[in-house]
This record gives structure tokens, sequence and C-alpha cells, in this order.
């Protein structure tokens, strides 16, 4: 047998392969559509039938601590700290963990709020850095600082929920806006159903959008080419992605940088992972085993409507480094529950959820380098039809903009947020960029959608890090008002009587 010969077997058979793996996963695309279009019509269905604003008064709703992690913040943790406090919400506690950080982060929480050292027994149900000193606010009630050796935003996190008071806690990134009603919508989930333990949702990019005083007045599209193409991500990633999941065996990803979970849970499984990096994908993994384990809660669901915003990388460089982190951690968090895989003891998660977490978000991008290479080759040796690869990528594109065009659908038919008309050019030169990078290499069957779903797995990763060199995290200013009727602007349920 010929070297040519062979080589056009080895060909054709990964083509082969890599056609039936672009059929397998754009049918599963094509129902994670339908299904979160399922989701958004109830969900809309639901918020138009409820009165949110009856939360602001009632003392029934469950106690939310909000956990927020500092490290060298001395210049912003003023105006962070004072934009939580101002979110609507009746029972909110808001728990501030300085973790060893080596500048005057403490000193400036206590000159701002008038903090007072007490001795307060926190029991350490979770293993953690030791915590030097507890302080209370005489100005503000509701907040809580901690002053703790160093050990990671995962260990700060564990800190903070050992501490906290409330029946819920949400978890936030330091580079992350809440909408001052956002509580009050992801909330929702736990009061209607007692088995939820998780609850998370939608980021959005703040690059581009107009924000005073640490608030979001108005938004439109990036400028920059890169941001713009992932808003567009951002969207199909929440809005097809998790959403669709709601329906299709649970989501297997809470956002880190904006997500409600049940304390009694957190603690029932240990809390954080401090050795790995994917650390908010690895909890929400560890709530669902031990609900199938032991019978406990382990409901996990995406609400579209409460929204965060976090600025995105507006370069190459940054944007490979942070997607090469994403994709470690998941990796990690994979290989770490590698049991689950087609275990009937896990049910849809063993046999859907992980599955397309391991094959679609992991393995995608090896099958696009394969689809490349393979691609070359094949043309180098004759051995690809030219008019069926052109026919193929045609095909693979459309059915890309399809699925994006779907998702801009639903946002505009639903929260429409972007209001700046360049959401269309954008949209499409952003979808036409990835195209360009991607569907070169579906033309020889590879078909791999980017793990943006994985996009939350370990943003911890960067606290991780600045820590280790002693820099301070980037953040955002981050004072909101208390002002409801920012939300109510937006949305005629929350405007008051």
């Amino acid at each position: 047998m010929s070297f040519r010969l062979l080589a056009d077997m080895v060909l054709v058979d990964i083509q082969l392969g890599v056609l039936v793996y672009f059929y397998l996963v754009n049918s599963f695309y094509g129902l994670l559509l339908i299904s979160a279009t399922v989701e958004m019509s109830r969900h809309l269905l639901g918020i138009r039938a409820t009165d949110r604003t009856r939360l602001l008064g009632s003392s029934l709703v469950p106690r939310i601590s909000i956990i927020a992690p500092a490290y060298n913040e001395e210049a912003t943790v003023e105006e962070s700290i004072r934009s939580l406090l101002a979110i609507s919400y009746p029972e909110l506690e808001v728990v501030v963990i300085n973790d060893g950080s080596k500048d005057a982060t403490v000193a400036v929480l206590e000159r701002a709020f008038d903090l007072v050292r007490v001795h307060a027994a926190i029991e350490p149900a979770i293993v953690t850095q030791p915590v030097r000193d507890v302080y209370r606010s005489r100005t503000h009630s509701r907040l809580v600082v901690l002053d703790k050796m160093n050990g990671g935003k995962a260990d700060a996190m564990n800190a903070g929920v050992n501490a906290c008071t409330g029946d819920l806690v949400c978890a936030i990134d330091a580079d992350t806006l809440i909408e001052p009603d956002a509580l009050q919508r992801l909330v929702v989930p736990f009061i209607e159903r007692s088995d939820t333990v998780a609850a998370g949702g939608t980021i959005r990019v703040a690059n581009g959008a107009d924000i005073r005083n640490g608030r979001i007045v108005s938004v439109s599209m990036p400028h920059n080419a890169l941001a713009g193409i992932q808003v567009v991500e951002y969207l199909r990633a929440f809005l097809f992605g998790r959403l669709g999941w709601n329906r299709l065996g649970g989501n297997l990803i809470i956002s880190g940088a904006f997500g409600v979970f049940r304390r009694d849970a957190m603690l029932a499984v240990g809390g954080y992972e401090s050795e790995t990096i994917g650390e908010d994908m690895e909890m929400i993994i560890r709530l669902r085993r031990r609900a199938f384990a032991t019978g406990a809660p382990g409901k996990v669901v995406f609400v579209p409507d409460p929204v965060a915003w976090t600025e995105v990388p507006e370069t190459a460089q940054v944007l490979a480094g942070q997607r090469d982190r994403w994709h470690r951690g998941l990796a990690d968090v994979l290989w770490r529950n590698r049991t689950i895989l087609f275990n009937p003891r896990y049910g849809a998660m063993g046999f859907i959820s992980y599955p397309y977490f391991l094959f679609v978000e992991f393995f995608s991008p090896i099958l696009e380098a394969v689809g490349l290479v393979t691609t070359i080759v094949a043309l180098a040796f004759g051995a690809i039809n030219v008019q069926f690869a052109i026919l193929f990528l045609l095909l693979a594109y459309g059915y890309g903009l399809v699925l994006t065009f779907a998702t801009l659908l639903l946002e505009e038919l639903s929260f429409h947020r972007y209001t700046s008309p360049a959401i269309s050019s954008c949209s499409l030169d952003g979808r036409w960029w990835r195209a360009s990078a991607t569907d070169s290499a579906l033309s020889c069957g590879a078909f791999a959608e980017s793990s943006s779903t994985s996009a939350a797995t370990n943003r911890g990763e960067r606290w991780n890090a600045a820590a280790s060199r002693g820099r301070p995290r980037p953040t955002l200013p981050a004072s909101q008002s208390t002002d409801v009727e920012a939300g109510a602007a937006r949305d005629p349920l929350l405007r008051r009587p």
C-alpha cells in the first residue's frame, strides 16, 4: 500500500469522524436552543405575574450574606463596600474578608465605616487560614469585616461562609457591578422551591457602558472589536447555553462573579476547594453529587434577569491568557469528577451534562486544531473535494449564524438591554471574526464551539495570581445607588404604586 493511499484513508476516516461529531453537537445545540426558548417564555410569564416590590417590606425573605473578599484594595474598597450596602434587599448582610492585604485596606475600612473590634465566636466549620480580628461597624449594622491570613480567594470565601449569618450566601467577584434589584430577582427560586441549592444570574459585558458612581447608567456596544465579540459570546453562553440547561440535566456551572448558594449546603460539602483553579464549577458538582448520594436538595438553576456587569479583555494576549485559565480549570474539575461519566447513579448529569462538558466544551478546541491540520494536509494531497468543502463551510457558518441570531432575538424580545444601533454591525462582525478563525476547520468536519459556557469556572485564579505577585486585583468603581427606581425604570413590575 502506497503512502498516499494510506494518507487518503486516514484523512477520510478523520473527516468522517469529525462529520459525525459535527452532526451530534449541532443537533444538541438545536435542542438547547429550543429548551432556552421554552424556559424564557415560562420565565417572562412568571415575572409578569409577580410583584417583587413586596420583598422590600417583607421580613420573611431569606437572609442573604454577600461575601466580598479583598486583597490590597485600599484605593477602591470603600466605594465597593458602599455599593454593596446600597443593594435593595430587606435582609442583607455584607461580610468583607481582608485576605492578608499588605496595604492599608483594613485601615481604610476602619475610618470609612467606624469599625470597632469585637470578640465574635466564629465556628470554624470549614478549615481556613487563621482569622486575626473581627470588626463591626457603628454606622452600618449590616457590615462585618474579617481580617485573616492570606490564603487565596477560595480560602477567603470559606472564612466568610464560616462567619456569615445568612440563610443564603452571595458569592461575587471583585470586578463585578451588581444591579440594585438583582438579589430580589435571584432569591425567587429559593422561595419557590425548597430543593434549590444554587442559583446564578446573567453576566454582561460592561465595556462600552456608561458607569457613573459605580452604577450602570446606559449600555451600548463597546468600540473595541474583541470586547464586542465577547458581548455576543456572553449572550450565547448565558441566554442560550445556561438557560437551556435548566431543562436538560441542570447546570454544572454557576458564575463565580455572581451566584447565590444555600449556606447549609455549602457547609455540608466543606466549602470551596482551595486546591483547584475551577472552584466555582467544582462547588456546583459537589453539591449535585451530594444530592444524588444522600437525597439532599440539589437543584441548580439559572435565572436570566438578575444581572451583574464585568469588564472583559480588550487585547488578544489578555484574552488568550483568560481562556487558557478557564480551560485548565475546566479540565481539572472534569478530571476530579471523572466517575460521573455515564454513571447511572447520577442520572441526567452523568449521561447528558457531564458528557457535554467533556466532549464539547473540553475537546472542541482539540478537534478544531485537528480540523485545521487535516484540511491543510488534505488539500496538499488532493484528498478533499473542494466543492463539498465549500458547501460544508457554508452550512457550518450558516448554522452558527442561526444560533447567534436566535440568541439575539431572545435578548431583544425579552430584556433589550443594548440600546445602541451598533449592536447589529458589531454582532455580525463578531460572528464573522469567529467564523473566519474556526469555520475553515469545519470544511474538514471539525465543529467546535468555544468553551465560553465555562466562562465562570475559575475567575478566582485571577485572585490567586494577584495574591502571589503581591499586587491588587483589577476592580471597577463599584458604588451603587440605593434608588430602587433604577430597576423600575426598565421593569414596570418594580414600579412603586
